[in-house]
């Protein structure tokens, strides 16, 4: 529900929810202010036509929400995991950068990752990783409530899956589950471009079903568990598929600093590669 009131010969808007569109509220607020001299009739019934204009245009339940910051979210996490043995040594590094901008309706996210690793004995060092990956990805909020539009912009290169390079783009329409403060869940669907070049293959492009599974728990704000996992499969062959698994766990140490443990799951059919990968380490988080 929409109000107004009045303070000082100056007026305000006011309502009991919390995403209303706020050009309708700044417009309104002129107008009000620029003819201050309203009487108690003429203001209701200036209000009464204005309620009245809103139900006709506007199809949607509407909601009142005059801050539409914009908030930024940096993100670096450096993982890893040594063994050394007397036979030989093994090491494994994951690095991952995300950056993250947010506004009433628009969320745009960044990660870039880069997992390295070798193995090595008394006679030779052999790679096991190096595996890159860019993605860029958003979400829409001008649907229906809980639902959103999604696009998505990725560029994969990885030695221990047999890509040579691949890039994939597409757009689909997501559902948020639940989303509080503390919990949050949301499911997506949608189509792909692809365009790959794996190592022992030919080059070729496809399309792609794109299912995400994304979440996060908070719990008192010191511990906090996030994921996305995807199941891409192929509209043209069902035994040509993607798995994508990302998950990590977090223990602040300060407002900056957190211990992080994570586990990265890749699995490509066409080439029967697959990884897994449990590191541990630190992350910073830095909002502004």
């Amino acid at each position: 529900m929409l109000c107004f009131s009045k303070t000082d010969c100056k007026y305000t808007a006011i309502c009991d929810s919390n995403n209303f569109e706020k050009e309708y509220c700044s417009v309104f607020i002129k107008i009000f202010n620029r003819h201050n001299s309203f009487d108690s009739v003429t203001y209701s019934f200036m209000k009464t036509i204005i309620l009245l204009i809103l139900s006709c245009f506007i199809s949607r339940p509407v909601y009142c929400q005059l801050n539409d910051t914009i908030n930024y979210h940096l993100n670096y996490a450096g993982t890893g995991i040594i063994n050394k043995t007397n036979d030989g040594n093994s090491y494994n590094l994951n690095n991952n950068v995300r950056f993250n901008i947010s506004k009433k309706q628009l969320f745009m996210n960044t990660s870039n990752s880069w997992i390295y690793g070798i193995q090595s004995n008394k006679v030779e060092k052999n790679l096991t990783n190096n595996d890159f990956s860019s993605v860029i990805d958003f979400n829409l909020f001008k649907t229906i409530n809980n639902f959103y539009y999604w696009g998505l912009g990725s560029f994969d290169k990885s030695y221990s899956l047999k890509i040579d390079n691949r890039v994939q783009a597409g757009l689909g329409i997501g559902y948020s589950v639940l989303n509080n403060a503390n919990i949050t869940v949301t499911l997506s669907d949608g189509v792909l471009y692809e365009k790959s070049d794996l190592y022992d293959l030919e080059a070729y492009e496809i399309l792609r079903n794109s299912f995400r599974l994304k979440f996060r728990f908070v719990y008192k704000n010191m511990i906090v568990l996030d994921g996305t996992d995807f199941y891409q499969n192929s509209l043209a062959n069902s035994q040509d598929y993607i798995v994508k698994s990302i998950s990590n766990l977090s223990f602040k140490i300060n407002k900056l600093l957190s211990l992080t443990s994570s586990v990265t799951y890749n699995k490509l059919s066409l080439t029967q590669k697959e990884n897994l990968l449990i590191t541990f380490g630190l992350s910073l988080d830095k909002y502004f």
